[in-house]
């Protein structure tokens, strides 16, 4: 897939809670919580224009049982990509509208996204220094496959930012 960076667009939250509205429609009761994280949640941020969204659930064999239904809407059914315990629809094909990642309410990938979303939106400077490094790889790279990996170090050192902040802001007892 081309990489395609955006500027942040207000409409990504309106799309995120469509989706999420959409969703519950689908899977009724078992969605638990709904969360969108990754760049399109973080205001000022660039961004590949695919919304990143996380369900969260109580029992993710669950989710299993809902893989046709979900073809059958155009989703692409990719189960747990590398992540155990995860299970991920993508919507758009080619032109990929969204990341859908199902975790159980205790996977630790769940509060790895929200606390860098987190960070990201409480310091601007990041989002500016983020937004240039991921320009810097578009220009270098055509294709996410080799953009995504371009990527990983600079965003693990960042996550160990985000963490220490975490850290940080929970020993002096408020809330990010």
């Amino acid at each position: 897939m081309k990489v395609r960076l955006s500027e942040f667009n207000e409409d990504w939250i309106r799309l995120f809670h469509e989706e999420a509205n959409f969703l519950k429609t689908i899977f009724n009761d078992e969605i638990m919580r709904f969360e969108h994280f990754g760049s399109t949640s973080v205001p000022g941020m660039k961004a590949k224009p695919v919304i990143d969204m996380m369900c969260m659930v109580t029992n993710i064999s669950k989710i299993d049982l809902f893989n046709d239904k979900l073809r059958s809407l155009g989703y692409d059914v990719a189960g747990e990509w590398g992540i155990p315990g995860r299970r991920l629809f993508r919507k758009g094909g080619e032109n990929r509208t969204h990341h859908i990642h199902f975790y159980e309410m205790t996977h630790p990938q769940i509060e790895r996204h929200l606390v860098f979303r987190d960070y990201l939106k409480a310091h601007p400077q990041e989002v500016v220094r983020y937004s240039s490094f991921k320009e810097e790889l578009a220009h270098h790279f055509e294709n996410t496959s080799e953009y995504s990996p371009a990527k990983k170090a600079f965003v693990k050192e960042m996550e160990q930012l985000a963490l220490a902040w975490f850290t940080d802001v929970q020993q002096k007892g408020h809330a990010p």
